[in-house]
């Protein structure tokens, strides 16, 4: 089995082929056979795993195994615990509750500057937020539904595999020891 990680960048589709012609995997990662565990909006960044093993990426994607995802996402506002207490007890989106997440305010986490810089008219906000489920642009909706519209948003982690120095745009192979630890964490 093999298990990739790649920082993906903004505006690139988290797919090999995009019938629009916009950047896709494909412009950065030349490993046939694998696929992305899970998506990335095309204007989020972070981390993404790709592998040829369908069982993990089953477990990381089916809501019912609660894998965490944590993220760092801009948040137009100013961010006050009543406001985040929503996220952390579950959001009512188009009629179903999310299940509940970890959500907190965190220093500007200090990434690069996107090419499309965010708007800067506003204050803003740097959250950490960690969901165990994965509902189309479901923490854009969550943000927004607890009135901090999502400005920028950052995966910087998938269970115990962290981005932390890999850069956008770039991809390197699982060491021996996250590979197991990845393993064991999903029951395999």
């Amino acid at each position: 089995m093999r298990y990739l990680l790649f920082h993906k960048p903004f505006e690139v589709m988290p797919a090999f082929t995009d019938p629009a012609g916009r950047r896709t995997l494909k412009d950065f990662i030349d490993v046939p056979g694998v696929y992305a565990a899970g998506r990335l909006d095309y204007d989020s960044e972070g981390l993404l795993l790709l592998s040829d093993d369908g069982d993990a990426i089953h477990r990381l994607t089916d809501p019912r195994f609660d894998h965490p995802k944590t993220y760092c996402v801009q948040v137009e506002g100013l961010a006050t615990e009543a406001m985040l207490e929503p996220l952390r007890q579950g959001v009512l989106l188009r009629g179903e509750r999310t299940k509940p997440a970890q959500a907190a305010v965190i220093p500007d986490p200090g990434f690069a500057p996107r090419p499309k810089p965010v708007r800067a008219y506003h204050p803003t906000t740097w959250l950490k937020v960690t969901l165990y489920e994965g509902k189309k642009r479901q923490l854009r909706r969550m943000t927004a539904a607890v009135g901090l519209p999502a400005l920028r948003l950052v995966r910087v982690a998938i269970g115990s595999l962290a981005l932390k120095d890999l850069q956008p745009g770039r991809w390197r192979w699982l060491t021996d020891n996250e590979e197991k630890n990845l393993r064991k964490s999903l029951g395999l």
